[in-house]
């Protein structure tokens, strides 16, 4: 079972590791598949995700591979300290276009949990989990609750991001990179290789959701890149070397300010409930849109106090990415992303 799916112009080839086993050898087990990724994943991008030579444009179809369910742990699931929530459970990999393996991906979760559905393999009607595994072994997995919904006469799903951190630390950025600057009063990160790209982009706020991202705050809506210009010769080499990992298998970055790459977003502030944003992935470049990096933009904005409603929609190129912040007693208990996706055929 294989198809490329589409969520906010994200596209991802989404397969089960059965598949993937025609064009690079993968363990059928998701902890063993994470675990050896450097054997198998850039192959099987490459096979699978890579344009055709000549093709002008984006170098692959897609914006990643996402692998699953594993019938290692295809099951019917219980309560534990980690999931508190009764239901199945699927497991996956996210392999993102230079081989590496991302932690959380919205746009992959919202895509893979409706190949789920298509395929039979998992009912709307009841919410579901999905293990996320990745080559990290302090924390080799991580867990998403999906829920399905229906919004604005759309579609799709409530899917669960965990709880971000922020600062230099929550994305291992080095201090030898980053210096202190502000944001409408509020003390922010001053990425120095940003900062002698646009003057303008002076002002960060360093954002973990699985995945690291710095996001750039701007004054005013005209402010923001166009896609055009991120992606220009001027500006995506340089864009390229701070945000790919020095690890990459495909385009290596610099490492300034993080040595395992991050994801770029600048974001204007446009009520207390919306923000605009643009998106610039690591491996991959200019995105129309990104549910980690919308999860991110909302996220450092209200950490900064830039927005306070519960549901903020962030406006993005490729659609609007409604963020549900869910509290009870005061304490921010998980960040939500609604999304849809349907089969697409790239080109």
């Amino acid at each position: 079972m294989a198809d490329f799916y589409d969520a906010r112009g994200n596209t991802y080839f989404v397969a089960s590791p059965e598949s993937i086993g025609r064009f690079a050898e993968i363990p059928l087990s998701a902890a063993e598949a994470a675990m050896s990724r450097a054997q198998w994943a850039s192959r099987a991008i490459e096979n699978i995700c890579r344009r055709p030579n000549g093709t002008e444009g984006k170098r692959f179809l897609s914006d990643g591979l996402l692998v699953g369910p594993f019938p290692d742990e295809n099951v019917l699931d219980t309560p534990t300290s980690h999931n508190h929530a009764q239901g199945r459970r699927f497991s996956m990999l996210i392999v993102n276009t230079d081989g590496t393996l991302a932690e959380r991906s919205g746009n992959g979760l919202t895509i893979f949990s409706q190949f789920l559905v298509d395929t039979g393999q998992a009912n709307r009607m009841d919410a579901f989990v999905v293990r996320i595994h990745h080559d990290n072994p302090l924390t080799p997995w991580v867990e998403a609750r999906i829920e399905a919904a229906v919004r604005d006469g759309r579609s799709g799903f409530w899917i669960d991001m965990g709880v971000p951190t922020v600062g230099l630390s929550a994305v291992g950025a080095s201090p030898d990179y980053v210096g202190v600057s502000e944001f409408e009063g509020h003390s922010t990160s001053r990425v120095f290789a940003l900062e002698q790209i646009e003057a303008s982009w002076s002002s960060s706020q360093f954002v973990n959701v699985g995945n690291p991202h710095c996001v750039t705050f701007l004054k005013d809506q005209s402010l923001l890149p166009a896609m055009e210009q991120i992606g220009s010769q001027a500006w995506m080499p340089r864009l390229t070397a701070i945000a790919n990992s020095t690890e990459s298998d495909g385009v290596r970055g610099e490492g300034r300010p993080c040595k395992k790459g991050i994801n770029l977003q600048w974001a204007a502030i446009l009520g207390p409930d919306s923000i605009a944003a643009r998106v610039f992935e690591r491996g991959e470049g200019p995105t129309l849109s990104s549910g980690s990096s919308a999860t991110a933009v909302a996220s450092a904005a209200r950490s900064l106090g830039l927005v306070d409603a519960k549901t903020v929609d962030v406006r993005m190129p490729g659609g609007v990415a409604p963020i549900r912040f869910d509290e009870s007693d005061g304490i921010l208990r998980r960040v939500m992303l609604f999304g849809e996706a349907q089969r697409s055929n790239p080109s």
